[in-house]
């Protein structure tokens, strides 16, 4: 059977180069101009997994994100790790000194600020995806107009590169998850890396001692994102990753972990992903 991945944006994005290196080049793409519409697409199951941002090194978790997943309750069965470059691209013929205005994803504009501070003439234009932004210009032929995207968006819509790797901080990575609505889909040995979710009564030292668990049990925390809960003021959930040599030494936490929180769920058990260039 043909997987079908719901993605953020369209063919050319970030997402969409996501999902081809870590399924393949065939599979079958939807595409959402939201996140909304990536857990719909799944929920409705016009596609059987997604996509989605949650972290990037320089702008950081992606909050909104972590709740979607947990109010679905969707479930993370993978992670990749993609190296992000932005090129600067325009018509085939145009020049730099022509352009009058730039667009791109407004994180995209932001991470390409120090480049785009030596043209002040050119004015900056938010889209909602960087690939989007890409794909209009040739659709229309808009002459004077660049946009910020991949090196795979310029290939894809046949776009000429004016400047490559402008992004200030060129060390600039996302971490993507990939998304079921079940959690069944790897062995537990195969398992090295789990994401969880819980809640702690408002008592002195109840977090320290959560984490304390963690290290008694041979978990690696490499990640804890607090939120707050709406309903209840000044309350916290925290979002958990964890990494670890044996499923056993993992599953023996997540035993006591249960019975030392207020709320605790699972929201992935995955294999950590390898980063990788586009």
């Amino acid at each position: 059977m043909e997987t079908k991945v719901a993605i953020q944006g369209i063919k050319g994005s970030f997402h969409h180069q996501v999902a081809q290196a870590y399924f393949d080049d065939s599979c079958k793409i939807e595409e959402c101009n939201s996140f909304d519409s990536v857990v719909k697409a799944m929920l409705e199951n016009k596609a059987q997994k997604g996509i989605m941002a949650l972290e990037n090194s320089i702008a950081g978790s992606i909050i909104p994100n972590y709740a979607l997943i947990d109010r679905n309750n969707l479930h993370i069965i993978g992670e990749y790790y993609l190296d992000i470059q932005l090129d600067l691209m325009v018509l085939n013929g145009q020049s730099i000194e022509e352009l009058t205005e730039i667009h791109s994803h407004p994180i995209a504009l932001l991470q390409c600020g120090e480049f785009l501070k030596k043209y002040p003439h050119i004015k900056l234009v938010e889209s909602s995806d960087t690939a989007a932004a890409a794909k209009n210009i040739k659709q229309n032929n808009l002459k004077g107009i660049g946009a910020l995207a991949s090196p795979v968006a310029a290939e894809l819509y046949n776009l000429n590169t004016l400047f490559s790797s402008i992004h200030t901080i060129k060390s600039n990575k996302t971490r993507f998850v990939v998304l079921k609505t079940q959690n069944k889909e790897l062995p537990h040995e195969e398992i090295n890396k789990a994401s969880i979710k819980f809640e702690l009564d408002d008592t002195q030292g109840s977090l320290a001692t959560v984490l304390n668990v963690m290290n008694n049990c041979k978990l690696n925390l490499t990640k804890i994102q607090s939120m707050p809960i709406i309903e209840t003021p000044f309350q916290y959930s925290f979002f958990v990753d964890v990494v670890f040599e044996k499923y056993k030494h993992y599953e023996k936490a997540k035993k006591l972990l249960e019975i030392m929180t207020t709320h605790f769920k699972v929201l992935g058990e995955y294999k950590s992903g390898n980063e990788i260039k586009n």
